[in-house]
């Protein structure tokens, strides 16, 4: 908080001179043509300031056991959702089984089918307390079958191929339990999965089963103040008693659709989320370094004000994530109810939720798992069990439209969207700094610069200047070339005349 609050104060004090000019300029040149009119939807401006924005999803539907068609309720311990083409999955941990529905329509689903058991000759053929689903592009089905301490691996008919158990690792405890949580699984049919009391990592396996390490551990973190007490004012039998120097385990997975793995983790404190030597998401790829690209003004990791009140308590807890294809990923806060979408540089969208009993917000502690159908948002909250289904707004679809149109390659195209954006809230910098970059790559430089300034991106307007700065140089080069000629060999000449004039001179009075 200290930090922010400072970074702020320098900010502000700083450009207060160049704000004042920049404000009145703006107001002339780009008008604030609406105000934001969000119901609980907001973003963070450069200051780090609240701003309140327009909603860009807003509910479909809060669908209840009763509206999906349930027999049998969900449990409260209902946990891992999957979405998948046009259906859902939800493995309803409580209940033994995993509960298939059909999307029919914006607001409806219905119940499809109910799975407690498979097929197979194997000696246990029902689940027990299962975690996750997840279905490869080859329609395998794979379910974390969390007290059977197993991976099971099924075909498409729901019939036994194989198991992934235990990995036989010397550095794992003999007596530790194997208990799969969450999965991923990638086109080579490689499997990724954390397991409680399991912290080095991703647990992973080759696709005929093979164990074949951990990957992606988070790095340790401790206080060097408490790594030299430990190490060397304390006795064996106290630092048998004193709590270890551990990676955080994972709270969850989602591989996106290049394969990379988006891994988030709920039990950080805040003193390491604000100093940056812990992360509450990261975008590993297959050897397990993170990629995630952090360009934003703040860190990924939910709300940047941890303080107590308003009945939120210390800093956002991550429990799940998951990402669309444009590299756009959306993060699911158990803390705070709230879902934070950022883009592919780290920036914050726009966030919205809250902890409530009316629709788009959630029961204290349980917005438990997410997913997306295109760019609609589901939900499940498993102490009230229900999903609720969010669609994006004309703004959200603008927001979208503006990044997938860049993505493309159409600038003029995401330029005029970025400016429909700003029409409906003029205080989303990221609408002046998307417009710039769209100018950036039309090669209007000039008028790009223009945009950054206003938003103070110093690192794209720098790159607008540099490009700028040839191109003006280009253009000039021949009155460039006529200057400095004039500057260098102008004077050369007169100085040469003047030495013949002097010499004439003085052959002259000689002579005479």
């Amino acid at each position: 908080m200290k930090k922010i609050q400072a970074k702020k104060l320098f900010k502000r004090m700083g450009a207060l001179v160049a704000g004042v000019v920049v404000l009145a300029c703006s107001s002339l040149a780009f008008p604030l043509t609406a105000q934001a009119e969000g119901k609980y939807t907001y973003c963070y401006d450069y200051w780090g300031d609240v701003q309140d924005s327009p909603d860009a999803y807003e509910v479909a539907a809060v669908l209840t056991c009763d509206d999906l068609g349930l027999e049998k309720p969900l449990s409260t311990t209902a946990n891992g959702l999957t979405a998948v083409g046009n259906y859902i999955y939800i493995c309803d941990t409580g209940n033994n089984r995993i509960v298939q529905f059909e999307r029919l329509d914006r607001e409806h689903f219905t119940f499809v089918k109910e799975y407690t058991e498979f097929k197979g000759n194997v000696e246990v053929n029902t689940f027990n307390k299962p975690r996750d689903f997840q279905i490869n592009e080859d329609g395998d089905i794979f379910i974390a079958d969390t007290d059977n301490n197993r991976v099971l691996k099924l075909d498409s008919e729901w019939n036994y191929v194989m198991e992934f158990v235990k990995p036989t690792d010397n550095t794992l405890d003999p007596e530790l339990v194997f208990q799969p949580t969450k999965l991923a699984v990638d086109t080579a049919g490689r499997v990724y999965c954390i397991a409680t009391g399991i912290n080095k990592g991703m647990i992973k396996y080759e696709a005929d089963g093979t164990f074949s390490g951990f990957v992606g551990a988070t790095p340790v973190v401790y206080k060097l103040w408490d790594y030299i007490w430990k190490r060397y004012f304390t006795t064996a039998a106290q630092r048998e008693k004193m709590a270890n120097f551990v990676p955080t385990e994972y709270a969850n997975l989602y591989m996106d659709h290049d394969g990379f793995i988006y891994a988030c983790s709920a039990n950080l404190a805040e003193e390491d989320l604000k100093s940056g030597s812990a992360k509450a998401v990261r975008r590993l790829n297959l050897m397990g370094n993170d990629i995630l690209i952090q360009n934003g003004e703040f860190p990924v990791y939910g709300d940047i004000y941890m303080g107590n009140g308003g009945g939120y308590t210390g800093c956002s807890k991550i429990v799940d994530v998951t990402a669309f294809d444009n590299d756009v990923y959306v993060l699911c806060d158990k803390e705070r109810g709230r879902l934070f979408t950022y883009d592919s540089q780290g920036r914050l969208l726009f966030a919205f939720g809250g902890k409530g009993n009316i629709d788009g917000y959630f029961m204290k502690d349980q917005p438990i798992a997410l997913d997306h159908m295109g760019y609609d948002l589901i939900a499940l909250d498993s102490l009230s069990r229900t999903l609720t289904v969010f669609t994006p707004t004309e703004y959200g679809n603008l927001i979208y439209q503006a990044i997938d149109q860049f993505d493309a390659g159409d600038y003029e195209a995401s330029g005029n969207s970025w400016k429909a954006v700003m029409d409906r809230n003029g205080n989303y910098d990221l609408a002046y700094i998307g417009v710039g970059r769209a100018l950036l790559r039309q090669e209007k430089y000039k008028e790009a610069m223009e945009y950054f300034e206003l938003k103070y991106d110093d690192d794209n307007y720098s790159r607008a200047f540099k490009q700028y700065r040839k191109e003006w140089v280009e253009d000039h080069i021949l009155v460039i070339i006529i200057v400095l000629f004039a500057i260098l060999v102008v004077p050369m000449i007169i100085g040469r005349i003047g030495k013949i004039k002097y010499e004439i001179d003085t052959a002259d009075i000689f002579k005479f």
